[in-house]
């Protein structure tokens, strides 16, 4: 778990705490009071990895340790009232390109990268690429960028995407490096139109690859200065499939986050100019589930209609790589997640079960989230000891290939799994969880 993975754990790494510094703070507060506090690094580990909230009277003195105004402490907001500034976006331009890359490479430095993106930007940033017109790369003059460059940055960036999820963790900063390398050359390079395209085409896959690791960590800011910088890239050469897969990307981290409002409208404006059925049937796939979220059935049915008649259609068009793994067994677990968002548990738990058997044995990460889904499922059904099961499987999954977005569901499952912890299996999942 790092440092940007939750507010709470960001505050107090930027005043240099550790949980039991922060702890002890706080019980110091509570001592000015006249009152004797609890809290311990555990309870600090709880507030942090579980998603537990403190009582009103913690944040109040959490505010007065970080030196927040007591009129900002907003108790049902938590954490969010701890960073409520916004971070910038980089509006759609003709030169916007570069600008959009450089702020997703510094975003890796800058102590600003917490700042959240608020979905307004990004739902106005989506309308923007729905009518904006073709601006085409730049033909730059600078030092002379050939060809055999270009392939070996393409084989090379093609070759750390195949490598097994499991070791793939161990590439961020190679992808990182290939990517401020591939920025440099469309700054500072000259280039021929056709290498241009090249150029740009490889930034967008490039930062779409890193923007899901930072997503996967927790890094949602800098997750989406690298989805954004992709959008721009995809943009500046017209290919209006891989920019909607960026506005998808960024639709998926704002349901993730559970701003399902923002989710919808941007995946709005990427189904306009989206053009492979593949590439619509997984953005509709993806509207449906920010629909189920909010309760709103007949939406949620109309899109996954759409998605699983779209998945079936043939096209003359190059499938487009980023939606290429789309197959029946993502149709039929996410559909099986809007219905049980819509409370119909038995059809719901045969969906997932039923995609997950389907799913290939080459998708680890994918595996993790259903198995996830499937614990949920098995929960809401009153089958604690096969949720168990389930939750085991995935969280040990998660853990041998690095996948802390995985974790982090299964972890959302504990307070589900803490009301059955009599039943058989809870007891050692908890303790799993808690190592």
């Amino acid at each position: 778990m790092d440092e940007f993975t939750h507010p709470l754990a960001y505050a107090r790494s930027q005043r240099g705490f550790t949980g039991p510094d922060l702890a002890r703070e706080l019980r110091a507060r509570a001592a000015l009071r006249g009152l004797r506090s609890g809290t311990d690094k555990q309870r600090v580990r709880k507030w942090e990895v579980l998603g537990v909230t403190p009582d009103p009277e913690t944040q109040y003195d959490i505010a007065a340790v970080f030196g927040v105004p007591a009129d900002a402490v907003d108790a049902a907001n938590w954490p969010r009232w701890l960073h409520q500034t916004e971070a910038d976006v980089v509006p759609l331009g003709p030169s916007s390109t570069v600008p959009a890359l450089r702020e997703a490479l510094n975003s890796n430095m800058d102590r600003r990268a917490f700042l959240t993106v608020s979905g307004t930007a990004l739902t106005g940033l989506a309308a923007a690429w729905a009518i904006a017109g073709l601006v085409g790369p730049l033909v730059i003059d600078g030092k002379s960028v050939g060809d055999d460059l270009v392939t070996m940055l393409e084989q090379s960036a093609k070759g750390l995407s195949s490598v097994a999820t499991e070791q793939r963790q161990h590439l961020v900063g190679l992808f990182d490096a290939h990517l401020a390398t591939v920025t440099d050359l469309i700054e500072h390079g000259r280039y021929d139109k056709p290498t241009g395209h090249r150029l740009h085409a490889l930034a967008a896959s490039l930062a779409q690859t890193v923007a899901w690791h930072r997503f996967d960590h927790g890094r949602h800011t800098q997750a989406t200065k690298h989805w954004v910088a992709a959008l721009h890239s995809t943009h500046a050469i017209g290919d209006h499939d891989m920019g909607a897969a960026m506005l998808g990307d960024l639709a998926y981290q704002a349901a993730w986050r559970n701003d399902h409002t923002t989710a919808v409208g941007i995946l709005t404006h990427a189904l306009t100019r989206t053009e492979h059925p593949a590439a619509q049937s997984l953005l509709h796939l993806r509207l449906a589930r920010a629909h189920a979220a909010q309760g709103e059935k007949r939406e949620t049915l109309r899109a996954l209609s759409a998605a699983e008649h779209l998945l079936g259609t043939s096209s003359t068009r190059p499938l487009p790589a980023w939606c290429s793994w789309l197959s029946e067994a993502d149709l039929a677990v996410d559909s099986g997640q809007c219905l049980l968002d819509l409370g119909e548990t038995a059809r719901a738990h045969h969906l997932i079960t039923e995609g997950r058997e389907l799913l290939p044995t080459t998708r680890d990460k994918t595996r993790g989230v259903f198995l996830a889904y499937q614990a949920a499922s098995h929960l809401k059904s009153k089958e604690p000891e096969l949720a168990a099961q389930a939750a085991d499987e995935a969280l040990r999954l998660a853990r041998r290939i690095g996948a802390p977005r995985c974790e982090k569901l299964v972890q959302d499952l504990v307070p589900d799994f803490e009301r059955v912890r009599t039943a058989e299996g809870v007891g050692d999942l908890l303790m799993l969880v808690a190592a």
